[in-house]
């Protein structure tokens, strides 16, 4: 049986500034095997984490992501919002996690922010940049737009999808084949132990998410998901060890 996936959401999201570097180094220092990020493209085209569609929360510049250069995007301060110890850090690329995690064996879920702004060729984009660093075996790439990941199976076949969704689909490992889907990334309540089975026997992988209760953790772990999406993954990193996981 495979180890279940303790994915840190946007990083180690409940210790350091979503989205940052520092997140994401951190999620690897507190045992995380997966990481969960967000990405959108900028006015000229670059590739950057981030998971909203405006700067002015993390970033502070009431401003979209779309209509803002890569330039002018790297002089925000990303941190400080979190922290005074996190000040200038920054809006980091989809390439400078790609570099981070390439020499571990960390699995990186990249979620497609293209719910909202279609942003054209995100998928293309993507696909190229993952495709560069040889990593296609280790990502998967997830979204609400579910069309847009019909579209990435049919780029790259040979990278996994997950379909993010909230509640509701009747039988999902039947709507996943029609995407011809890996994984259902369904919030945590619309996950029970008969439906995992369910898809598992159908090749279907469960990732619930944003999972941050021990309780919570320890109920899904039992109802056989693959993996767990959450913003403390240390928390399910020493549950993960108790159980000899």
């Amino acid at each position: 049986m495979k180890a279940l996936i303790n994915f840190a959401h946007r990083g180690a999201s409940a210790y350091c500034p979503e989205n940052t570097m520092a997140a994401f180094s951190k999620a690897l220092q507190l045992g995380a095997t997966g990481i969960e990020t967000d990405i959108q493209l900028t006015k000229d085209g670059q590739i950057i984490i981030i998971h909203d569609e405006s700067l002015v929360r993390t970033a502070g510049l009431d401003q979209l992501v779309k209509d803002t250069d890569y330039a002018q995007l790297q002089k925000l301060d990303a941190g400080s919002w979190f922290g005074p110890e996190f000040l200038n850090e920054r809006i980091p690329t989809l390439e400078q996690l790609l570099e981070l995690i390439k020499p571990t064996d960390v699995i990186l879920n990249i979620e497609l922010k293209n719910g909202v702004i279609q942003y054209p060729d995100i998928e293309q984009k993507t696909i190229d940049l993952v495709r560069a660093y040889q990593m296609t075996e280790r990502v998967i790439i997830s979204s609400f737009n579910h069309y847009s990941l019909k579209l990435c199976k049919q780029l790259a076949p040979e990278i996994r999808t997950g379909i993010l969704y909230m509640e509701g689909i009747y039988r999902p490992w039947d709507y996943a084949a029609t995407l011809e889907a890996d994984a259902l990334h369904a919030f945590k309540y619309a996950v029970t132990a008969e439906w995992t089975a369910e898809a598992a026997a159908h090749g279907i992988a469960y990732h619930p998410f944003t999972v941050n209760e021990t309780a919570e953790m320890e109920r899904l772990i039992d109802a056989g998901v693959a993996g767990i999406i959450t913003d403390y993954p240390d928390r399910l990193a020493h549950i993960l060890t108790r159980r000899g996981a």
